[in-house]
């Protein structure tokens, strides 16, 4: 569930012996994870550092210090070979030596030294395999616990508005703080990158590796493919199914944009448009269940709310975005006169499943498990473990029914042999640039309880807003776009929720499960939002359109990422519940007003909208978002009544 495509991508200029360290150290790291996950269960000091000792070596193995693409050469050995070997210390030090850090009131100076190490090892790892504004991030926090009255830098407080200072740390106190116990580089980040988060991951790799993505592609065309516009819905429903499982938009717009752009291209939509709709469509998988990327795992965590609880009410704003993109696209179709597929050139959904059926089985389970109240992961193993039986079963199947013969099953055996070897090392490779992003991400989250930042940024953001809870969301709108520019969506999450859910929690009273709803679905408008929509950008380049045009495409289309957050605010029963009827009329509510701004945004429903409707839908939508019943009535009314005259209008057209 990574943010990048980067590392499933194996870089052939690295010389085989590479190659193949990276494939054995995968594969040990994969297998390691399954033991934990199915077998023998681990304490969190055994279980973390041991994670980050693998991916650490992972890291420096698959990104030469002067860039993957250039050759590591004799200099680039002699800074990559002791940085392996430090990541090899990181997972060694604290399982080896947990007893006596444990009893020890007083840290041991070795130890103080070996948190130094791997402080500084895993911030140059996060450079390499996310980026250097993380990087970056992580170190300016750390300079900022040095500053104060008696920390490291106590000069640095002078240049510091007051309610930011505090009375400064010193090293050997800030390093312990970040690696010998569980609230620094061991804590809640790194705890669901490596048990949850990796499970989960691994399961994407073999559902890939199977060839799981095309079933769900070729499903989604076949059921959508001969209406108007059927290839952009077909990414639509595609990328809801894909996204779940693959945790990272970019690789989501990847994988299903080079079937669905190039035929939505083909039917009549503009470059731009095609490669906006894949990565407003790839976004909303980050948020759709049962997986959300990262972000079930890590709410779960934080929230102590559980995992089925968040997967529950998550299900219906997904469905609301993944609905409200689906009609943009539709109202596009039709006002650009578009028709669907021939039906003889779709595969047929009877045909799709027949051959790909078995592929929905690990899904069954998932859900099955989740259902029946076991840990999330023990809820992925079984699903890897119903992945890898599905296939085996499915492969026999085959076998048996066209000629068996013994030379066809040593190749089934040969091929299945590889194809499991090839899973777990993918799975590794793409854990890794999420590890990584929570390690830092748990360096800011020490940092913030050594120095108590989060008040004192709850207090600043009180302030700025004047206690109004719209200009509170809007900062967090401008802060996550911001940390998203240069933070993939999990560490922006983190770092985000960090900052400003106490303000939103204890100061505005949001319930906490909406809070960290709401900073996750902002922490996702970086990939469609510009000047920096990293989906946007991946669109474009498989549209062969410009990326900022492609950009505000998608941003058009991802408005639903910006309204439904706000509605779980102002409208909080559709996610912590209450009374079915309130349910439900604000759930009607949510619909209506998503319909209504579709409509307004593109002038057009049934039929074109003049300009004084559109005008006059905008504050019915805004009343709609009112705590207020009667206002929230007539702003419902409003809309309809707007929306039935269209829809006369259209019937009229037609008639005449």
């Amino acid at each position: 569930m990574t943010d990048t495509t980067e590392a499933t991508t194996p870089d052939l200029k690295q010389p085989w012996i590479v190659l193949k360290a990276i494939t054995v150290v995968g594969i040990a790291l994969s297998l390691f994870q399954l033991y934990a996950a199915g077998i023998q269960p681990l304490g969190l000091f055994y279980q973390r550092p041991i994670h980050l000792g693998f991916i650490l070596v992972l890291c420096f193995l698959i990104y030469p210090v002067f860039g993957k693409h250039r050759p590591r050469g004799v200099v680039g050995w002699l800074i990559d070979g002791p940085l392996i070997l430090c990541g090899v210390l990181v997972g060694y030090w604290v399982p080896a030596h947990i007893d006596i850090i444990a009893n020890a009131i007083i840290p041991r100076q070795i130890d103080v030294v070996v948190g130094i190490i791997s402080v500084l090892v895993v911030l140059e790892a996060a450079r390499r395999a996310v980026g250097g504004v993380l990087t970056i991030i992580g170190a300016v926090f750390i300079v900022y616990s040095f500053a104060g009255v008696r920390g490291e830098l106590p000069w640095l407080a002078d240049f510091m508005p007051g309610i930011l200072n505090h009375r400064g740390y010193s090293i050997d106190r800030l390093a312990s703080q970040l690696t010998l116990g569980a609230e620094g580089l061991f804590g809640i980040p790194l705890g669901v990158a490596a048990t949850f988060i990796f499970i989960f991951v691994l399961f994407g790799a073999l559902l890939e590796v199977t060839g799981a993505g095309k079933f769900f592609i070729d499903l989604a065309y076949a059921a959508t493919g001969r209406q108007r516009g059927g290839p952009a819905k077909a990414a639509v429903i595609a990328s809801a199914g894909m996204g779940s499982i693959s945790g990272s938009a970019i690789a989501n717009v990847v994988t299903t944009g080079a079937f669905t752009i190039p035929l939505m291209k083909r039917l009549g939509y503009r470059p731009a448009q095609a490669g906006g709709i894949e990565a407003a469509a790839s976004t909303g998988g980050q948020i759709m269940p049962p997986l959300m990327g990262a972000g079930a795992f890590l709410m779960s965590e934080f929230t102590q709310v559980p995992y089925i609880e968040i997967v529950l009410v998550s299900i219906f704003p997904a469905l609301l975005y993944f609905g409200s993109v689906y009609l943009l696209v539709h109202i596009a179709a039709v006002k650009l006169g578009l028709k669907g597929i021939p039906a003889a050139d779709l595969p047929r959904v009877r045909d799709v499943l027949k051959e790909g059926w078995h592929f929905l089985l690990p899904l069954v389970v998932l859900v099955y498990f989740l259902t029946a109240g076991y840990s999330p992961l023990r809820v992925g193993y079984f699903a890897v473990v119903s992945v890898a039986l599905a296939a085996v079963a499915r492969a026999l199947w085959d076998f048996f029914r066209h000629s068996p013969s013994f030379d066809g099953f040593i190749a089934l055996l040969g091929r299945g042999w590889d194809m499991t070897l090839r899973a777990l090392e993918l799975g590794a490779r793409n854990a890794v640039a999420v590890s990584m992003a929570c390690a830092v991400a748990g360096i800011i989250v020490g940092v913030v309880g050594l120095t108590g930042l989060g008040l004192k940024f709850s207090a600043m953001m009180l302030a700025f807003s004047g206690g109004n809870m719209i200009l509170a969301l809007l900062l967090v709108i401008i802060a996550s776009l911001i940390l998203g520019m240069g933070l993939p969506v999990t560490a922006a999450y983190i770092v985000l929720i960090i900052l400003v859910g106490p303000a939103l929690t204890e100061e505005f009273g949001v319930p906490i499960l909406i809070a960290h709803l709401v900073v996750f679905w902002y922490s996702q408008d970086s990939n469609v939002t510009p000047p920096v929509a990293l989906a946007g950008f991946a669109g474009a380049a498989i549209a062969g359109s410009t990326p900022m045009e492609t950009s505000f495409q998608a941003w058009k289309y991802a408005k639903g990422l910006y309204l439904i957050p706000m509605f779980m605010v102002f409208n909080e029963v559709i996610i912590v519940g209450g009374p079915l009827p309130l349910v439900i009329w604000n759930g009607a509510l949510a619909i209506v007003a998503l319909t209504a701004f579709a409509a307004m945004l593109e002038g057009f429903l049934f039929a074109p909208i003049p300009i004084w409707q559109r005008v006059a839908l905008a504050p019915a939508i805004i009343a709609v978002f009112w705590p207020d019943l009667r206002v929230e009535a007539t702003g419902a009314a409003v809309i309809v009544a707007l929306l039935a005259w269209n829809a006369v209008v259209s019937r009229r057209s037609v008639a005449a």
